[in-house]
């Protein structure tokens, strides 16, 4: 989301901060800022809007310096305004701060600072690093509410570890301070942060290609990592100061392959980055305290949607996986009938909808074509109409009459990942407001599901820890020709899900199907050659799921099984020499799609690398379709 860019070096640093962020508007953003250290003081220019109006600023108001940092925000507290803009502020003006991610535990900082004497003049969580810092390094107050004399200062470093302490969250952010001149501070606490090393010049940013037209060497942070730039060069630390080894990598002039991060595959590192989409796909949109929603982007007024009699989800591929879970959700939380099609489908047939039908589509490029016919067609009928995207500005969020934005960034690798748990994020966010303004969900109830969504994303995180063992389990089944894929209610979607990625990606026959479903003709085929994988947690089917998975055992196949940690049934019931069990969190029924899909992805990930196939461009298939 936030691109960040630092530079430190002997060039002129504001064209070199403005070009970093340039590099990174495919980010999205809805403001720009910059700041800049010359004789000892810290000049900012900010703007709302594009970069071109950051530019004109500049131009209005030059500035130079001799190092600094710059910002690409993507609203999330506050309104997108000049303000609100980085860089950030502490109350003398002597630090700022450019911030990504969000400190979850910012009004609680925030408070205990202003009784303290800070000033804040922002609506953002970011604001609080500064005044944090800015705390610490003047010995616990204000630096303009003591004298200079009395204050006992301590570097920018520590006193960053010393606010690291207090913050909860998933984020990242740079400081420089005009007291520990001639430094920059980088931190890693969730989303990414590259330190790039030149010709006695220092670099860090977001993301690699704001450094690519620098320099190719460049050290990635890991999380809980620390870099200190200073014209003698970098020090790496972790967040308790304990130096850290990094190797400096050396990526090629190609600004697609230095994205992957140190990653193998752009699908693995897609697929580790699915707690910052999840969280990136909710940030600004929800609120545990009030249990609302806020999706005031839909172009469609509450008064209409309280009118929807009916909702059609149209989607294609890995979206139509989604537009399924979504049928779950919607019906769940809004007590509204959803029909799901596919969207070569649907635009062929002779379908009903009017005023009161909502089309909601979902399309992670916005290009997709059969999914946009469909839009056509149904907007002709006069139904109205709302795109699930990831990409501001493509075909679907012209033609939709709103909106709802997908968070995911750009997603390179061919099989669908973080796009594909971004929308379920994505349709868990529209079910609930749909449930909101039509009168059928209690606030109770809506603050009990958000305050669970806020905790997905260090959920999906745990759940990734599960990729070693899907390794093991890949290194098993890797030579199989066929696997079936079972599971029910709103895990059904994920079965398909997960025989669609490892159709996709290893070539290997797989089939999803309906647990219940399965004696009606896939139980034929099932034998000691062919893998089963069940998706079977501790929900309200579990019982029924044990059933079908007993009756596979009776038939000599093998399961590989997912279910809920702390679920002892299954081990009763598997045989470790031929079976595997895989445990994870427990989350909420209506979440569960989400933790049970990522172990799938890893699965068809270990099983595409052991068997030597192109992981992210497999044969014969495109990222985006955007032909019939």
């Amino acid at each position: 989301m936030c691109g960040i860019i630092g530079y430190l070096g002997p060039k002129e640093v504001v064209p070199i901060l403005i070009d970093g962020l340039r590099r990174l508007e495919y980010r999205g953003y809805d403001s720009a800022g910059v700041a800049v250290v010359k004789n000892g003081l810290i000049e900012r220019r900010r703007s709302a809007g594009k970069l071109s109006n950051l530019e004109t600023a500049i131009r209005t108001e030059p500035l130079d310096g001799l190092y600094g940092v710059g910002h690409t925000r993507w609203a999330t507290h506050g309104r997108p305004t000049e303000e609100n803009a980085h860089p950030h502020q502490d109350c003398s003006g002597k630090i700022v701060v450019v911030h990504n991610g969000i400190i979850e535990n910012y009004l609680d900082l925030k408070r205990d600072l202003q009784q303290r004497g800070h000033k804040f003049v922002t609506e953002t969580d970011s604001e609080v690093i500064a005044h944090l810092i800015e705390h610490e390094m003047n010995g616990g107050a204000p630096a303009t509410t003591r004298p200079a004399s009395a204050v006992k200062r301590i570097g920018l470093e520590d006193a960053a570890r010393q606010s690291l302490l207090r913050m909860r969250g998933l984020f990242a952010f740079v400081a420089i301070s005009t007291d520990d001149p001639e430094k920059i501070v980088a931190v890693r606490n969730g989303p990414p942060i590259v330190v790039g090393l030149g010709d006695n010049e220092f670099f860090v940013a977001s993301d690699t290609p704001a450094l690519l037209s620098h320099t190719r060497d460049v050290v990635f942070l890991g999380d809980e990592e620390m870099a200190v730039i200073t014209r003698r060069g970098v020090e790496f630390t972790n967040f308790a100061g304990t130096p850290v080894s990094k190797a400096t990598q050396r990526v090629r002039w190609d600004p697609v392959m230095a994205e992957k991060s140190g990653y193998r595959h752009f699908m693995l590192k897609e697929i580790y980055e699915q707690p910052r989409a999840a969280e990136d796909t909710m940030l600004g949109r929800v609120s545990v305290e009030t249990g609302k929603v806020f999706l005031e982007e839909l172009g469609i007024s509450e008064h209409d949607l309280r009118g929807i009699n009916k909702v059609s989800v149209i989607a294609c591929g890995t979206s139509w996986h989604a537009a399924l879970v979504g049928k779950f959700l919607i019906e769940h939380f809004a007590h509204v009938p959803v029909e799901v099609d596919y969207g070569s489908e649907y635009r062929y047939r002779d379908f009903i909808v009017d005023e009161k039908t909502l089309v909601v589509i979902i399309t992670q490029s916005g290009e997709t074509a059969d999914t946009l016919a469909a839009l056509r067609e149904a907007r002709k009928k006069g139904a109205r109409s709302l795109a699930i995207c990831n990409v501001v500005g493509s075909m679907a969020t012209r033609e939709a009459e709103g909106t709802l934005y997908t968070h995911a960034g750009p997603e390179i690798g061919v099989a669908s990942t973080k796009a594909f748990t971004s929308q379920l994020v994505a349709l868990n966010l529209l079910a609930l407001y749909l449930g909101q303004v039509r009168g059928t969900l209690s606030e109770g109830d809506a603050r009990q599901h958000i305050s669970a969504l806020l905790q997905l994303p260090k959920l999906m995180e745990q759940v990734l820890k599960a990729s070693t063992v899907m390794e093991e389990v890949a290194g098993k089944y890797f030579t199989r020709s066929d696997f079936l894929y079972l599971g029910r209610g709103i895990n059904y979607p994920i079965a398909l899900e997960g025989a669609l990625k490892l159709k996709e990606i290893s070539y290997i026959h797989a089939e999803g199907y309906p647990a219940g479903e399965m004696k009606h003709g896939p139980i034929a085929l099932i034998d000691a050659a062919m893998p089963v994988v069940t998706i079977a947690p501790s929900d309200h089917v579990f019982e029924k799921m044990l059933g079908n998975i007993q009756e596979v055992k009776a038939r000599g196949g093998s399961v590989i099984a997912l279910t809920t940690d702390g679920n002892d049934t299954l081990k009763s019931v598997l045989d470790p020499a031929t079976d595997s069990l895989i445990s994870l969190p427990r989350v909420p029924e209506m979440l569960a799609p989400i933790a049970m899909v990522l172990p799938l992805q890893l699965l068809a990930y270990h099983v595409a690398v052991r068997r030597g196939c192109d992981v992210d461009q497999p044969r014969n298939l495109a990222k985006s379709v955007t032909v019939e």
